[in-house]
Order: structure tokens, then sequence, then C-alpha cells
């Protein structure tokens, strides 16, 4: 005979989301179950961002290796221990894996259930054989892996993130179908690691993000030796001995190029994982894109509400924490909290880093025309960044005529630490001179952003007007 609990809150997904949802859910006193039948962590900890930084560290340290020479020490090409790269982020996921486990949520009260979930009504929901019934539901089930519709793909084995940091063996070429953050972060991290790549893109790589910057990626990659492809379509897939082959559709009549490859990598996009959910029987509506939501983070079903991934929105771990927030103020705390992805950043951890927030230099063009300042500060430019010979890159910050910060990209060494400032700055609507007046240490390679921040002010403080009155003040000693 089922079980039958009744509850405050069910979670249905242990991914990030979910998790910081229920931690504070619980701590709260609020009684709380979760629902989780895959890996506890989801999607980051097991196949995201937890190893795929993690592999991104071990790429840095063999380029540290080989580039040393420039700093006078011994550079040469480092021989690699692919199974022993394995081992290092496998013991990353190991050592992070206790804050996201049974054991610790358990510990904070939260009734763990450990089986698949599926609506049966409005706020009811069975896992396993188990019978839910819940004031309040929260999906937080994240996404998967997208597969275009390639020709031949079903026909071959290919990897993607869920599957890749499984290898203990190196690939020997790996062609990477999809030039968006996560094709092109494991892209260059292979790459730097000694495998060839090959990276595939329909449109241009990184398409969210400002052109300008991404181009300092880009050159980054292609001097690394990583071959890019761009606007091109892949006609087709097909096995190549113990490989694979792709066909590139040329155009125009022209004869189709065929790559061949040792592992293919498809990293195209991403759908929300609402499979076996049930979801038409709790009223919720969604799409192919993902469940949709409000701006307060509810369903159709205003007692269920949609987080992270599934939506189908921002799909960063960070944007999932900050649903979690909103969540918690509405369903626990009844306040009739909103999204606001005004000042939401993203980083993509590529080597220099892209991190962006606000709007870029197009968007608000069409938003504001011309009455905006663009405003840049180079690496070049930077004594710290010299002198680690990480001089690749510039700062660029998106102003108002009065000098509001509507937006801010930063391409070059250390992108992700650097953005929060403008985060900030743009979160709380400041305008440029809060930035240009603060006092910058140096030698940082945070004064890119005070450098940037202080050229709204050149033109002003040079002007002909600020001349002639220095001259005028002069006069009386």
């Amino acid at each position: 005979m089922a079980q039958s609990i009744r509850t405050d809150l069910c979670i249905i997904g242990a991914g990030s989301a979910g998790l910081s949802v229920a931690s504070v859910a619980s701590q709260l006193g609020v009684d709380t179950v979760l629902v989780e039948h895959g890996k506890m962590g989801g999607d980051c900890l097991n196949a995201g961002c937890v190893p795929s930084k993690s592999l991104i560290a071990a790429a840095h340290a063999a380029h540290t290796v080989r580039t040393g020479a420039v700093f006078g020490a011994n550079g040469h090409e480092p021989p690699i221990d692919f199974a022993a790269v394995h081992r290092h982020v496998h013991g990353v996921i190991a050592a992070i894996a206790p804050n996201d486990s049974v054991e610790r949520f358990t510990g904070l009260g939260v009734n763990v259930i450990r089986a698949p979930a599926r609506f049966t009504g409005a706020t009811a929901v069975v896992a396993g054989d188990i019978e839910l019934s819940a004031r309040r539901v929260v999906v937080a089930t994240g996404s998967l892996p997208a597969a275009p519709p390639i020709p031949g793909l079903d026909q071959v084995p290919y990897l993607t993130n869920e599957t890749i940091f499984d290898r203990r063996v190196q690939p020997e070429h790996l062609i990477v179908i999809g030039g968006g953050p996560i094709g092109i972060e494991l892209a260059q991290a292979h790459r730097r690691l000694g495998s060839r790549v090959t990276v595939l893109e329909r449109a241009t790589i990184l398409p969210k993000d400002d052109p300008e910057l991404v181009d300092v990626v880009r050159r980054s990659l292609l001097a690394d030796g990583v071959d890019i492809r761009e606007t091109v379509r892949v006609a087709g897939v097909e096995p190549d001995g113990n490989g694979v082959a792709v066909t590139l559709d040329a155009g125009n009549g022209a004869t189709p190029e065929r790559i061949t490859g040792s592992d293919l990598l498809v990293a195209a996009g991403r759908r929300a994982n609402v499979e076996g959910l049930d979801l038409e029987a709790a009223g919720i509506a969604w799409t192919p894109q993902g469940i949709t939501v409000d701006s307060r983070l509810r369903t159709s079903n205003k007692r269920v509400f949609a987080i992270g991934d599934v939506i189908g929105s921002y799909q960063f771990t960070h944007a999932a924490s900050y649903h979690a927030g909103i969540v918690i103020k509405n369903a626990l705390f009844r306040l009739p909290a909103r999204v606001d992805y005004g000042a939401l950043p993203w980083v993509t951890y590529t080597d220099p880093e892209l991190a962006q927030v606000g709007l870029t230099e197009a968007q608000a063009r069409a938003r504001y025309g011309e009455k905006i300042r663009v405003l840049r500060w180079s690496f070049h430019e930077n004594d710290r960044a010299q002198a680690e010979h990480r001089t690749a890159g510039h700062a660029k910050v998106i102003t108002r005529s009065n000098g509001r910060v509507v937006g801010a990209g930063i391409a070059g060494p250390q992108a992700g630490e650097l953005i929060p400032l403008w985060v900030l700055a743009i979160g709380q609507k400041l305008k440029i001179g809060a930035v240009a007046n603060m006092i910058a240490p140096y030698p940082t390679l945070g004064e890119v952003s005070k450098r940037a921040a202080g050229t709204f002010f050149v033109p002003a403080l040079f002007s002909d007007r600020t001349k002639r009155l220095v001259r005028f003040l002069t006069r009386f000693g």
C-alpha cells in the first residue's frame, strides 16, 4: 500500500535551484520534502560547472608549463596523463558532493525521497510508492543536452557534457558541434591538454555576447590551435573506422567538406527536463523551451513554482540561486517578489575569460539610440597584466549620456572576478563617477575598471573651457 505524506513544501529536483530552496525552507522550520531520482547536486556538480572548471584548471596548468619560457622558466610541452586529469576532476566533485548530499539535507530536516516524481493533481505528487500532498510545489528538474536534427547523429556514439567528463582516455581529435559557452570552454581545455580540436558553429561563436569582446576570445583560441569553423551547416554524421566523420554543406553547389575525428562532442543547446512529470495533471503550461512562468516564477497553477533551467531562461547556477530567493519570498513569506534580470551576469571561462552584465553596445543603441557613451580600457595599459604577460583584451562599459551605467563587458584575465563591480553598479543604478572615484589598489587588474570609468570625464576635463578656467585661477597665485 502506498505511503501518504502531507507537507508544506514539495521540491522536485535536487540540483542547485532545488537544494537552495530546500536548505532555506527547512532552516525556517517549514516541513519540506525533496524528491530526486538522479544524482544529488544535479548538473552543476556532476556534469556542469564543477567538472568543467576542474578540467579548465588542469588545462591552465598545462598551458603554464608550456608557456613558462617567457618568465625565464623551462617552458616545454608537458606530457599529459589524462587518467590523472580524470582523477583530478572527479576528486573535486567528490570534495564538494557532501554539501549536496542526502545526509546533509536529512540533517537539516528535509525529507529526501529518492524516486522519480509525477503530478497526479494540482499539488499532488507521486514519488515511487509515496503519495505526496503539498501546500506548495517547486519544480526544479533542470535541463538536458539537446540533440540537433543532424542526419546520422543517432547512428554514432557522441559525447555531451553529461558524458565527456567520464573519459579516462584523451581524445586524439575532438570535433565539437556548437560554439556556445560549453562548446568553447571544452574546446580550449582539450586543446591545451594536447588534443586536436575542431569547432563547428552554424552562426558565430558565443552569439549572446558582445562581438567585439568575443573576438578577443576567438583570437586566443586560434592562437592555441583550435580550428574554428563559423557559419557552417552540418549536413550529416557517420562512423569512420573507430572515429566519426562530419560532413559540412558548402552551399552553392560546392563539394561538401568531410572532417574526420576520433570523438564527437555535441554542445548545441539544452532542453527543459520535463519528461515523465505529467504537468498536464497539475494544469501546468509548458512549451519545448520550458515551463511557462510569470515574473514571480509561478506556473499557470499558482500553487506551483518552477525555477532554474527548467523554465528555459538564463541557465546558470547563480540564476538558479537567484530564482530560489524569489520563490522563498513568494511561497513562504507571501511577498510579491519578481525577477529582474537587468543585473544578471554571466561568464565564459575561457582564457581570457569573457564576462558580461546588462546591455551590450548593440542592445543599448537599440534602446537609447545615440544617447550612450562607450568606455574602454585595455589590459595592455594595465601594469599588473604586463607583469603577468596577460595583456589581451579590454573592459568595455556602456553608459547613458548622464553617466548611468547600463552595461559592461570584460574580455581579459580574471574577467569573472572583475565583473561583480559592474553588477553592483547596474543593480544599484549607480552613475559612472562612483567607479571613477573609487581608490583601486596598485597594481591590480581591477584598475582596468576604474580607468575605463575615468575616460567618461576626459572630454570635459581636458576641454578648452576647463583649460581657460585653470588659466584664470592661476592668476590668483
